[in-house]
């Protein structure tokens, strides 16, 4: 790889090691039950700001393909995926979260017509099977409209993964203004769901001022930020696999904080998720390379 390309990787995989203290900072300073405002709070502020930052706003094409990644990745990733959380407990909803490069290296084959290392593919697998062993419980509860949810939710932010890739970015415009737009729009797709169903936001105490601060600022306008730029530089089915450094982080701060134990067991499970993620960043053998190559002549 260019000298370049692991630093891209590394600051890439920040975004989902920061989303993994989401949980860890919901339960522990957030208003409980408050899923949708959660959401809300993370996206709308964060892409206004980025958007006042940036002075540039969408153009041509962009003002409706913004809001179509914007429900991919944010309006409707972040409902679905609180909603299979809430109603999938003992891990299930990071599992169903977990196949999401699976989906994405065969939407990138259906879909863009590029073909995905199989190495990457047999990464996705192992990964999925990873935290697995880490996160599901014996006595896992299964929920019809948890499920769906969940694979929803990781459907849904594959493709915008995929289309992300595709699109690209319109010329001149930064990852600040592109996350922004995408932001602001699933923001607002957010808006009126929350007020419906959660109805007006409670008092708040420096605590959830504090985490909402942290999930606004650091886990959505400068995670996604990191994250946009990847996928934009690095293929889809690489960057999705990074998504796994989500549940894996959440598990070891629940570890180091919570009290919560970690058995032999998902010890096997984490390492063998770490190990997947690695893997999958590796450039494929110079024979596939060539291979790719050729067929594309």
């Amino acid at each position: 790889m260019p000298a370049s390309r692991p630093i891209l990787v590394a600051t890439t995989a920040l975004a989902p090691t920061v989303w993994g203290t989401t949980y860890i900072v919901t339960t522990e300073f957030l208003p409980p039950d408050r899923p949708l405002l959660t959401a809300l709070l993370r996206a709308l502020p964060a892409g206004l700001l980025l958007i006042a930052m940036t002075r540039v706003l969408p153009r041509g094409d962009w003002w409706w393909r913004a809001p179509v990644l914007g429900a991919l990745n944010i309006g409707m990733f972040f409902p679905l995926l609180f909603l299979s959380a809430y109603r999938l407990p003992g891990g299930v909803a990071a599992v169903l979260g977990a196949i999401q490069p699976l989906l994405v290296a065969g939407l990138t084959r259906t879909a863009l017509r590029e073909n995905v290392p199989i190495h990457r593919v047999l990464a996705g697998i192992v990964a999925t099977v990873g935290v697995s062993l880490v996160v599901l419980r014996a006595n896992a509860a299964l929920d019809v409209i948890g499920i769906i949810a969940g694979i929803v939710a990781a459907t849904g932010m594959a493709t915008g993964l995929v289309l992300t890739r595709s699109w690209g970015k319109p010329s001149g415009v930064g990852d600040l203004a592109l996350t922004g737009w995408q932001l602001t729009a699933g923001g607002l797709m957010i808006a009126p769901v929350a007020f419906a169903v959660e109805g007006m936001p409670p008092a708040l105490d420096a605590a959830a001022v504090g985490g909402y601060l942290w999930l606004g600022l650091v886990g959505t306008a400068a995670a996604y930020t990191l994250w946009f730029r990847g996928i934009s530089r690095l293929p889809a089915p690489q960057v999705s696999l990074l998504g796994t450094l989500s549940p894996l982080t959440a598990a070891v701060l629940g570890w180091l904080f919570l009290d919560q134990s970690l058995s032999p067991l998902q010890l096997i499970g984490f390492a063998l998720a770490l190990g997947a993620t690695v893997a999958g960043q590796l450039p494929p053998p110079r024979r596939t390379r060539v291979r790719a190559s050729t067929q594309s002549v």
